[in-house]
């Protein structure tokens, strides 16, 4: 059984085996039967009951199996969450007004032994039948140095939870490893091999055990194509006052360095907003898309829209969608560049829609098309993705989400921001993105197209 899948039988195992332990021990208390005026005040608190033992559960690590490895360790964790459950239990029964009063205090004692009996047992059980499959999980350590040598032991002694530490990156200066642990886990290079090694031996977790050799790691493999590994430091007092410890290894605490995917139920939830946004604002906005093109045509002449191959998420391409700004054939003769402060290929019409962003309009097709949405990093021409990627550290990251009509670098430069400075917005949007950052950027963009802020 894979991990996620004993996490996922736990929970609704655990949900059904608490109440039923408390339908079990009214039976026993009554001798067979469900008096109304005492089974009611339990039928009143199940919801409340089944969240009070789950968020317990939680609390002592029933739904971590590594923090209940061993039967002691297991029994210690549900006398715990079952004792502080049935304690909660007796407070809301108390607190929540006489209706609640007739919930037997008998049957609550007698439901805490049947749990104690019945979790235990059933994971027991179920482990016996069809043990946990750990998801293998290659682990590279960045030092050699004491807290190096002690994280690989660790590491070692978890080799059941799926940890294979495959070696050593060594830094100029670092000492050698004590030969019992070289015969293990040998040193596999420098740290300027740190990307080549991960791909080599398909590192899924890079631990820098030496937060001097820190950004040097990080850049290699921000250049590298191996942007989903997780790197983590071992932090000194440096590290601790500018972030947070994630977890710990023992007693060694980790800080993490690269982001999880963004959640799920974040990914649908923003396209369903996007999809019935975009058809609204079509809508709203379509007397304003006539005019905008009637003008293009009477100064500018036709072609009235400008479709362009830009890449998109994970690297895809899709075809942009806005109003002309520029004269036609700009790029006849330059080939592709971007566009500048006072760039003369620019008509005056041109200018002031990109002045309050109007030329952006057509784009909410390529929202409802599910190609963009409203607010991500700005697609960029496979031309200039294929210079960033190789000259600046981290670019890829940006296509790990969709990109936006409008995104935190659009707001807060110009058009003519350095490609650089847009990327830092963009990761910044990235790794802290949530519904009320989007929500802001929607505004700061509705703020940027009534003054033209930000295009100059």
């Amino acid at each position: 059984m894979s991990r996620g899948r004993f996490i996922t039988l736990s929970l609704v195992l655990d949900a059904l085996f608490v109440n039923a332990c408390f339908v079990g021990a009214f039976f026993l208390w009554f001798r067979g039967q469900l008096p109304e005026f005492n089974y009611n005040a339990y039928a009143g608190l199940w919801p409340l009951i089944t969240v009070f033992y789950l968020v317990m559960g939680y609390i002592y690590g029933l739904y971590e199996p590594e923090r209940t490895e061993g039967t002691w360790a297991l029994s210690r964790a549900v006398f715990s969450a079952a004792t502080l459950g049935i304690v909660l239990t007796s407070a809301a029964a108390f607190f929540l007004g006489p209706r609640f009063f007739s919930f037997s205090r008998a049957v609550i004692v007698i439901a805490w032994a049947l749990q104690l009996v019945t979790l235990i047992g059933w994971r027991q059980a179920i482990l016996r039948i069809t043990p946990i499959r750990w998801p293998n999980q290659h682990v590279l350590i960045v030092g050699t140095g004491d807290l190096a040598v002690e994280l690989a032991a660790e590491f070692s002694r978890r080799s059941d939870w799926g940890y294979r530490v495959v070696g050593f990156l060594r830094r100029d200066g670092d000492r050698q490893l004590p030969d019992d642990i070289a015969a293990k886990h040998p040193v596999l290079g420098g740290v300027a091999d740190a990307a080549r090694i991960v791909a080599a031996e398909h590192v899924d977790r890079v631990i820098i055990a030496s937060p001097v050799a820190l950004r040097e790691v990080v850049e290699d493999l921000a250049l590298s194509d191996e942007a989903e590994v997780r790197v983590e430091v071992i932090p000194d007092l440096y590290e601790i006052f500018i972030g947070t410890v994630d977890s710990t290894v023992s007693d060694i605490p980790l800080m993490q360095l690269t982001h999880t995917a963004i959640p799920g139920w974040f990914v649908a939830f923003k396209r369903a907003m996007d999809l019935l946004f975009a058809i609204v604002a079509l809508i709203v906005l379509s007397p304003v898309f006539v005019l905008v093109a009637l003008a293009i045509l009477l100064t500018m002449g036709w072609p009235v829209f400008f479709t362009q191959a830009r890449v998109g998420k994970s690297l895809r391409e899709f075809d942009v969608i806005k109003f002309r700004t520029m004269v036609r054939d700009a790029e006849a003769t330059s080939g592709p560049v971007l566009a500048e402060e006072d760039d003369a290929r620019i008509t005056r019409l041109g200018g002031f829609l990109r002045r309050y962003r109007l030329d952006e309009i057509p784009q909410l097709i390529n929202i409802v098309r599910g190609d963009m949405s409203f607010v991500g990093p700005r697609p960029e021409r496979r031309f200039f993705v294929e210079q960033y990627l190789a000259s600046i550290p981290g670019y890829r990251e940006r296509f790990r989400v969709k990109p936006g009509v409008s995104g935190l670098a659009q707001v807060s430069g110009t058009y003519a921001t350095t490609p650089e400075r847009k990327l830092k917005y963009d990761l910044i949007y990235l790794y802290h993105q949530n519904l009320l950052m989007d929500v802001q950027i929607l505004v700061e963009t509705v703020r940027v197209v009534l003054t033209g802020r930000g295009s100059r």
